[in-house]
């Protein structure tokens, strides 16, 4: 129970506050593996892996070097490197332009 009241706490906080954050991706190499949310890994797909949002979580991600910005939805839990905020998919990274790691904004839109 306190947990829920954690995370409800956290999205409502976080809803529609945008963050510059660093984004790196993942692709074909995962592609059909199973994410944490055990759902099949598809590298087209707008998904992103988050550390601590909810599975189903829908973040705008925007790229501050070009301000493209796409809609995804956390399916997966990542990124496990210091310093990164969230994994986008291949397809994801492609839409708002980003070539290897980016910074970013993001924003928890529900």
């Amino acid at each position: 129970m306190r947990m829920t009241v954690l995370t409800l706490c956290a999205l409502v906080c976080l809803e529609g506050a945008a963050k510059a954050e660093i984004a790196t991706y993942y692709g074909q190499e995962f592609a059909g593996r199973r994410t944490a949310s055990g759902e099949k890994f598809n590298p087209s797909a707008m998904t992103a892996a988050h550390r601590t949002l909810p599975f189903g979580t829908r973040v705008r991600v925007t790229n501050s070097r070009n301000g493209r910005s796409i809609i995804v939805r956390i399916n997966d839990r990542g990124p496990f490197v210091k310093g990164r905020a969230i994994d986008l998919s291949s397809g994801a990274a492609r839409a708002i332009g980003m070539a290897s790691t980016a910074d970013v904004r993001i924003e928890v839109i529900r």
